[in-house]
């Protein structure tokens, strides 16, 4: 066989497995946990999760093609922006959020890094931060969706992983600072939250973004929040860009570094 042919199993072999891994995503839940929308999206499976509580909360799950039989796998959980929200279960992985989502999806990266990605969405009128000591009736759901995923997927636990955008900036921040016995890294863009708070993600491994021309969420919110965290973890990296807006997530997921560090962090 010469050389396009090889190349061309490949690529089918590559198609296949993906094929069967979103098959295995399908069949692991019941009908009625899915969402009425388009059933797979970009490689992105269609669920919905209802909590004990009543609360709805759409999600896309993407699972793997390229894990090895019985082996626990990473699990990023990505925070859509003020872009996202909604109910259709689509606009948390598309438009300005497509980036944030997709990057982790690349065939390279999931051959290298296999992971699963979920993107749960949440109504306009709720957010994923809160001032309050008790989270948003959509964070705690999101709080049992995640407990629920461990128990159904093989995930890895000490590598649990929060990136969130904007609105989901602040959700990073938020979730390190209440469960940071949850995560083992986050990766906030031009967010911001609780100074004092945050003292108690001193274990979590974080790399912050933003962009020094952000006219809707000052720079001066993520510098806080990371002055804050260097007192008991001096460790935290920030990478602002002098020439960027508020649409950081161009330059920030676009950093070739950010996946191999994020993939080397494991939960103490």
């Amino acid at each position: 066989m010469d050389g396009c042919g090889l190349r061309m199993s490949t690529a089918m072999q590559r198609q296949l497995m993906i094929v069967v891994a979103l098959a295995v995503a399908l069949v692991s839940v019941s009908p009625g946990s899915f969402a009425d929308d388009d059933a797979i999206l970009d490689g992105f499976v269609a669920r919905e999760y209802q909590s004990g509580a009543g609360v709805k909360l759409p999600y896309r799950l993407y699972v793997p093609a390229f894990a090895k039989h019985g082996q626990a796998l990473p699990l990023i959980l990505y925070l859509h922006g003020s872009g996202g929200a909604g109910t259709d279960n689509r606009k948390q992985i598309s438009g300005g959020n497509a980036v944030g989502t997709h990057v982790w999806i690349e065939a390279e990266l999931q051959e290298r890094h296999p992971a699963f990605v979920l993107a749960p969405q949440i109504p306009e009128t709720s957010r994923w931060h809160s001032s309050n000591d008790e989270p948003l009736p959509h964070v705690a759901a999101l709080l049992g969706l995640l407990d629920k995923l461990r128990s159904e997927l093989r995930v890895d636990t000490r590598r649990i992983y929060v990136v969130g955008q904007s609105l989901g900036g602040f959700g990073a921040w938020d979730l390190i600072a209440r469960y940071p016995d949850l995560f083992a890294a986050a990766v906030p863009l031009c967010g911001g939250g609780d100074t004092k708070r945050i003292l108690s993600a001193r274990d979590v491994a974080v790399w912050a973004f933003h962009g020094a021309k952000d006219a809707t969420v000052p720079a001066s919110r993520s510098r806080e929040m990371v002055a804050a965290l260097r007192t008991v973890s001096p460790s935290v990296r920030y990478t602002e860009y002098p020439d960027v807006g508020h649409d950081v997530w161009t330059r920030a997921f676009a950093e070739r570094d950010l996946p191999e560090w994020m993939f080397a962090q494991r939960r103490r």
